[in-house]
This record gives C-alpha cells, sequence and structure tokens, in this order.
C-alpha cells in the first residue's frame, strides 16, 4: 500500500499544470516526472497545512481551558477594555459646550 496517497483532483491539478508548462520538444515521460514533482508537492502542502491546523486548534483548546480555569471573570475583564469609549462621549459633550462657550463671548 502507497503511504502517499494522493487524491484525484491533487493528480489531476498537478497533470494539468505539467501540460500547461510543458516545453517544445519535451518528451511524455518528462512531463510526467514533473507532474510527480508537482503531485509531491501538493501533498507535502497540504501534509504541512494540517499539521499548522492542528497545531492552531491545540494551542485555541488550551487558551480555552486556561480561561475556563481561571479566576477572573470574562465579564469583569470586558468593562476593563472598553472604559476609554465609554468616557468618549463625555469628552465631546464637555469639547462642545466649551467651544459654544468661546464662541458667544468673542461674538
Amino acid at each position: 500500500m502507497n503511504k502517499n496517497k494522493v487524491s484525484v483532483q491533487s493528480h489531476d491539478d498537478a497533470q494539468a499544470i505539467a501540460n500547461g508548462s510543458q516545453k517544445k520538444g519535451q518528451s511524455k515521460e518528462q512531463t510526467k516526472l514533473i507532474a510527480a514533482g508537482i503531485e509531491k508537492g501538493i501533498a507535502l502542502y497540504k501534509k504541512q497545512h494540517k499539521a499548522k491546523q492542528r497545531q492552531a486548534d491545540k494551542h485555541k483548546k488550551q487558551l480555552k481551558k486556561q480561561s475556563s480555569t481561571s479566576d477572573i471573570d470574562e465579564d469583569v475583564i470586558e468593562p476593563q477594555l472598553t472604559q476609554p469609549h465609554r468616557l468618549l462621549p463625555w469628552f465631546l459633550l464637555l469639547a462642545s459646550w466649551i467651544g459654544f462657550t468661546a464662541y458667544l463671548t468673542l461674538i
């Protein structure tokens, strides 16, 4: 059994790419070798992509586990992050009143 199974779609894609980049006077055997190399490249890419995805899932699961075991509640953290946004309307109101007062005194 072949360990490096390549899907039919990958095989077809590799063959299409090899045929598309075929040079004048290139033999069919050379084109097959190029297609085989492209298939290996596709398989390697998919393997690396799956490994990265697994690593990201592990990291996400680990972060979720840490956040669920921590003593700090998410509701307590959230208002601290949005606190500057709550002051913005008051600052704008104060600035507009100062500007309005300055406008009236300069007339």
